[in-house]
């Protein structure tokens, strides 16, 4: 009997001729810390993981990208984008670029196929008070689900009897067997639970919900007079860009409650980063509220939230709103003044609101009517999460000298 050996690629017994053992290179063994013969079995190749679980990206900006550094190891990242000279970017960060349109609903059937896991971080589209998008990958998701009814329907369920004529020398024969595989193309291989589960004859295996992570806004709440509110606290959204948002929020949840998705909400402050802070704003010298005037807000940083939206995608209860938010409470013009002293630069002028009404726009007017502290009693009990940067004064004591150097 020839010697055996192990196949680099899978563990397979193969012949291998005695004088080729031999010159089986050592290079691969373990030494001996003193030199010497090497030690214990051979260290193979690693192999490569096939058959990854995928991720759709829905909206890879740079939150996304964020997320998709800390996914990419174990699993296969997709990301949906409406433009093809995004291509090579986001291939080079390691991620699968599919075209599609949340404008287009047509664009979404194939990215709704790909995965059973999704980050939906794409805003609403500018008008209306109706989230459009959202709209149309829900309808492309359940597109999917009844595309794999329709398709199942006709076919005799696993385990079902099955009878069939077979004409032998002019006679026929019925035979009784039992259906043992059901023969379909899937994007993806079902979850191992639902691969070993038992099912009963006569029945049609589903299609399991979607996962999904939906980026929302703490603006939702409108404004609270400063109070400390929890996710329990009813919205009330007093722009436009808010009332889009909580109608994702109620298209999601309904949704998940006929089992279309299975999504968790996140609300969201203020994103803040060392490339994400208001260097022009404090540059140019825009005005602040005075402190009597000025409101609440409340801030987390980009790998901070990217940190939650990956927990949230393994950790979050189905339907449920969670503030990704950190413990920073400050007013929007201390935050300003934090940020101009750890960048050397003037602190903005503050203005009473009177003033700030005659002289600003609309834009920035929206978000000085509304004030309001955020609790975070969700994300640190039901995530059991640990902030990289718990404040914007931890944030900002880390990268003082590299704040200071940069931007004097």
């Amino acid at each position: 009997m020839h010697p055996m050996t192990l196949s680099s690629r899978s563990f397979q017994l193969c012949a291998t001729p005695p004088h080729a053992v031999a010159a089986v290179s050592t290079a691969a063994l373990p030494v001996r810390s003193g030199g010497g013969a090497p030690v214990g079995r051979a260290v193979l190749p690693r192999r490569r993981a096939f058959g990854r679980p995928r991720i759709l990206v829905v909206g890879c900006g740079d939150v996304g990208l964020r997320c998709a550094a800390r996914l990419r190891e174990r699993f296969r990242v997709f990301a949906l984008t409406t433009q093809p000279a995004r291509f090579a970017s986001l291939r080079a960060a390691g991620l699968v670029p599919l075209l599609g349109d949340l404008d287009d609903r047509r664009s979404l059937a194939r990215a709704a196929r790909v995965a059973r896991q999704m980050l939906h971080l794409a805003p609403p589209q500018a008008q209306g008070a109706t989230d459009r998008r959202t709209a149309a990958l829900l309808a492309a998701l359940g597109a999917r689900r009844d595309l794999r009814r329709t398709a199942r329907a006709p076919r005799v369920a696993m385990g079902a009897q099955r009878i069939v004529t077979r004409r032998v020398a002019g006679r026929t024969h019925a035979i009784v067997g039992r259906v043992m595989t059901e023969s379909a193309i899937v994007p993806e291989r079902p979850p191992r639970a639902s691969r070993h589960r038992r099912w009963p004859p006569g029945s049609l295996r589903q299609p399991p919900p979607v996962r999904m992570v939906y980026i929302s806004t703490t603006g939702v709440y409108g404004d609270c007079d400063g109070a400390l509110i929890d996710e329990t606290r009813p919205v009330r959204p007093v722009n436009a860009r808010a009332v889009r948002r909580v109608s994702a929020e109620r298209q999601l949840r309904r949704a998940g409650s006929r089992g279309a998705v299975r999504v968790s909400i996140l609300r969201v402050p203020g994103i803040y980063a060392i490339d994400r802070l208001p260097v022009q704003r404090l540059r140019r010298g825009t005005p602040a509220l005075c402190d009597v005037d000025d409101v609440y807000t409340g801030h987390v940083h980009a790998d901070d939230l990217a940190a939650i939206t990956v927990r949230a995608l393994f950790r979050g209860r189905p339907q449920r709103v969670v503030h990704a938010v950190d413990a920073t409470h400050w007013k929007m013009g201390e935050y300003f003044d934090r940020i101009a002293h750890a960048c050397g630069l003037r602190p903005v002028p503050r203005i009473t609101r009177q003033q700030a009404e005659a002289t600003l726009n609309a834009a920035l007017l929206s978000f000085m009517r509304e004030s309001r502290r955020l609790a975070n009693r969700r994300l640190r009990d039901e995530f059991a999460i640990k902030l990289r940067y718990p404040s914007v004064e931890d944030f900002l004591r880390e990268h003082a000298r590299q704040l200071s150097s940069a931007h004097r």
